[in-house]
This record gives structure tokens, sequence and C-alpha cells, in this order.
């Protein structure tokens, strides 16, 4: 039940769009157990002046082609996942798009099951 959200500056072209999407979710889909159809990711673009990061934060060398990925899912999964979650997500994206690690910012947020409404009006995981 991943939520995910990719930011990034305006002006990649749209397979890699597409490539980037896609990564995301098959890694989605390995690493942390989620079924395949369970596929909800809004990629958001802006112009300059909307994004703001900073270049050297943690002594980590970012760019513009810089990728903040986001994902909302449940709670529950051990760090040792989640580690390897972020390893083979860079590996992906640098293996497959020759993006730089150091580019690739990715930040899990945690939430319950009653906290999803797949629509309806309906809670469908709260127990």
């Amino acid at each position: 039940m991943p939520l995910t959200r990719i930011s990034m500056l305006k002006g990649r072209h749209t397979d890699t769009k597409e490539q980037i999407k896609s990564l995301v979710a098959s890694t989605i889909v390995e690493q942390l157990n989620v079924p395949a159809n369970d596929r909800f990711i809004m990629l958001d673009e802006y112009e300059a002046d909307h994004f703001h990061y900073d270049p050297t934060c943690l002594d980590i060398a970012r760019t513009d082609d810089l990728l903040i990925i986001q994902i909302t899912l449940n709670a529950g999964r051990p760090t040792e996942v989640k580690k390897q979650f972020y390893e083979a997500l860079a590996e992906q994206l640098h293996g497959q798009l020759q993006l730089r690690k150091e580019d690739i910012f990715i930040n899990l947020i945690e939430v319950t099951r009653d906290n999803w409404s797949y629509g309806n009006g309906f809670a469908q995981f709260a127990l």
C-alpha cells in the first residue's frame, strides 16, 4: 500500500521519467514485499525557484539531478529491510539510468493500516 511521490527539477525526457517510475515501483515490490498491482506514484516536476535542496548536507555532494523519493507505507518493516531497500533502489537508478547515488534522496513515512482509504470512503485495512 505505498503511496510514492517522486520530486525533481523540470527537464527530464518523458522516457526517463517513465523509467524512474518503473524502477522505483519494481524495487518497492521486490524489496518491501508489496503486491505488484499496488502502484500509486506521483511524479512532481518543479521550476528551479520551487525546488530547494542543500547541495552538501551530511557531506553528500548533490546536483540538480536530485530525485527526492518519498514513500508512505505501512509501519513494521525492520531497519535492515529498509537499508537494503535504500541500497537496492540507488543501485537500480544508478545502474539503469546512470543517476548519481548522491542524487537519490529517499524518505519513508510509516503509518498504521487504519490511515488508508483506497476509495469509496472506506478504510479497507482498518482492523
